[in-house]
């Protein structure tokens, strides 16, 4: 094993990768929403629809695509060549999923299926390499912290783009056509992305070989770490984790626009406010898992994301100031936790090889990515579902207060009560930083026995081979 520590180049770049991603899986989390229902003219319940449904696909490709990228072999690795091959596509299905044909009611539906079906394969393609790349440019428990930090905080970087300047441009580039506008900077930011890609393909190495048969079949790779019960904990979080973070991002543009009353600039500075905050919470994280355990600050920033859900629920639109700050709060806490997690996930992955020697990187960040993504269709889906449930409708100068009520409760009380079952798993899944200790150490005396064992091997071949000594008779 290789605690490597990695340069800030390299955690710029890994971060680049992640930030690439985002510059379409964000616009798809906070405006896919928003533009199907306002802009396309879809109904909520169907947005709601389109969502959920290619998650039973995301089932069957996510584990198939881990065990492809696992059995991949190339000069650059693994993980690293689907990072240089596939965006090209990614970024051409997105604007296509930004586009809006003249169709009928039944063709918009059926082309909003297509073409967000495409992106969601093409983005599988990247992203679970992507993923398992963090698990293998270095086994130190403490650097993978430091390391998702940057690719949180890039992330950042990515939303304030996207965030600060997407609506603006819709209406600059879109002349008053605001579907022309939406194309039009999607695809700016695809551009922008293909170079965050690039960066990253160009920084990272990977250290850490996974010790995969290719003879493995996918199907038992996957009984393998269903055998993991630190593995099956790390599912729920990610699936709990994201479901209330897509959910309260795709309800944000909504809030800021009927609730606060807010217009394209403000829901803009709205939005990038909560990045912001996600930001610096991110920044601060390796500061705070450098003197208390992982697991520890986890917990902490949940029960403190619990508390400041709760309180936005209470606050009135009308109080823009204070609504504003506690939804920064709100952003802070969720940004200390998310590098967190994902180093835990490279955690229960180490568990999962000192318990059962087997390591499988590609197919456990393909787990770990379908649950992410189950949880941003049932996010979406509960927007669809709950506007519709609320009576919302695109058209109307004022929405109902059933209306209201929904979509403030989409970004507070339903958050907040996700995140307590988040706790819960947390605190079940054990594993704090002086175990990591132990069983890495348990992994070098492990290796150290194995070099012995091969040395001595090869000092007994060698006398084996030497020719027996002859004396004068």
């Amino acid at each position: 094993m290789q605690g490597t520590r990695l340069g800030i180049i390299e955690k710029i770049g890994f971060g680049m990768g992640d930030a690439g991603n985002n510059m379409t899986f964000a616009a798809v989390v906070m405006y896919l929403s928003y533009f199907y229902t306002d802009v396309y003219g879809i109904s909520p319940a169907v947005v709601g629809t389109i969502f959920l449904s290619m998650r039973f696909v995301d089932a069957v490709t996510d584990p198939l695509m881990g065990a492809i990228a696992d059995r991949t072999h190339s000069r650059w690795g693994r993980f690293r060549p689907w990072l240089l091959f596939i965006p090209v596509p990614l970024a051409a299905a997105c604007v296509l999923m930004f586009t809006t044909p003249d169709f009928s009611q039944g063709g918009k539906i059926l082309y909003a299926f297509v073409t967000y079906a495409v992106m969601s394969l093409l983005y599988t393609a990247v992203n679970i390499p992507y993923c398992a790349l963090g698990g293998v440019i270095t086994s130190d428990h403490r650097e993978r912290v430091s390391c998702q930090s940057w690719r949180f905080v890039l992330v950042g970087v990515a939303y304030l783009i996207l965030n600060s300047g997407l609506l603006p441009l819709v209406e600059w580039f879109g002349g008053g056509d605001e579907a022309f506008g939406f194309q039009i900077t999607m695809g700016l930011m695809c551009v922008i992305a293909l170079g965050m890609y690039a960066f990253c393909f160009a920084t990272v190495r990977e250290r850490i070989t996974p010790p995969v048969q290719s003879s493995r079949n996918p199907w038992r790779d996957l009984r393998t770490l269903a055998a993991n019960p630190k593995w099956c904990i790390i599912l729920s979080i990610t699936f709990l984790q994201a479901l209330q973070f897509f959910l309260r991002q795709g309800a944000a543009v909504y809030y800021a626009n009927w609730v606060l009353g807010l217009g394209a600039t403000g829901i803009s500075l709205f939005v990038t406010l909560g990045v912001v905050g996600k930001m610096i919470g991110t920044a601060v994280s390796p500061l705070m898992t450098g003197r208390i355990s992982k697991r520890s600050v986890f917990l902490g920033s949940t029960l403190l994301l619990i508390l400041a859900s709760a309180l936005l629920f209470v606050i009135p639109g009308s109080t823009l100031i204070v609504a504003t700050l506690v939804f920064i709060l709100i952003n802070f806490f969720h940004g200390i936790g998310t590098p967190v997690s994902w180093a835990l996930m490279a955690d229960a992955e180490d568990y999962g090889e000192w318990r059962n020697g087997h390591r499988l990187t590609g197919v456990s960040f393909a787990g770990n990515l379908f649950f992410l993504k189950l949880g941003l269709a049932l996010g979406g889906g509960l927007i669809g579902f709950l506007l519709s449930w609320g009576g919302y409708d695109a058209g109307l100068e004022q929405q109902g207060s059933d209306a209201l009520l929904a979509i403030t409760l989409m970004l507070t009380l339903i958050p907040a009560a996700i995140c307590v079952l988040m706790w819960g798993a947390i605190w079940l899944f054990g594993l704090d930083d002086r175990t990591m200790d132990r069983i890495h150490r348990d992994f070098e005396a492990r290796s150290d026995a194995r070099h012995a064992a091969e040395d001595d091997r090869a000092s007994f071949e060698d006398d084996d081979m030497r020719p027996a000594s002859t004396h004068p008779g």
